[in-house]
């Protein structure tokens, strides 16, 4: 199987967006319109309330909002597959610290992530399907735990975070909707 097929939508999916009379995306357009009717703007700049960035993966059964009892304007939120702190993380990070005043950062892995099912190998077939290496690195990995600590000491030792002390990494239990934490030094 190859990777694009293994991402198509599926025969359901197509039936559900010929149903609502369109594709997924008309829907969203369509609820944004319905979302703007009602919309008055809230007065407040991007700078966090609680100081705080979370990172964490993309996964679409995490409602961090709802899970953590933020409320809009509360965080920073930077997701990834898997939540992994890569470049791109430590240069939101970064941004998100020195230009609208985080100081505090919690990492979110989950149970349950495909990150786990993946390997290197994803990249060298994605190279071999169009001809191209990617430049990222899949970042995949076996154990949650590990990977958590490994995330904190990425953002502990990046030059380019002011802010490094208040750096606390869990795992999501899809289940059960827990956040269990992770110590760095295990």
């Amino acid at each position: 199987m190859s990777i694009s097929a293994s991402q198509a939508p599926s025969p359901s999916d197509d039936r559900e967006a010929a149903r609502s009379g369109g594709t997924v995306t008309d829907r969203l357009i369509e609820a944004n319109a319905r979302y703007a009717a009602e919309f008055t703007d809230p007065g407040m700049d991007a700078r966090p309330v609680l100081k705080v960035a979370v990172v964490a993966c993309m996964d679409a059964r995490l409602d961090l909002h709802e899970a953590l009892g933020l409320e809009l304007g509360d965080c920073h939120t930077i997701r990834n597959a898997g939540g992994v702190v890569t470049d791109d993380i430590i240069r939101s990070l970064t941004i998100s610290q020195r230009a609208l005043g985080t100081r505090s950062v919690v990492l979110i892995h989950h149970t349950g992530c495909g990150m786990q099912t993946l390997t290197e190998d994803f990249r060298h077939e994605l190279a071999e399907e169009v001809g191209q290496r990617p430049t990222w690195a899949v970042e995949a990995f076996k154990d949650l735990d590990a990977d958590v600590r490994q995330s904190m000491q990425r953002v502990r030792t990046s030059p380019f975070l002011l802010h490094t002390d208040d750096v606390r990494g869990f795992v999501f239990d899809v289940k059960t909707g827990l956040l269990r934490e992770i110590d760095p030094r295990d």
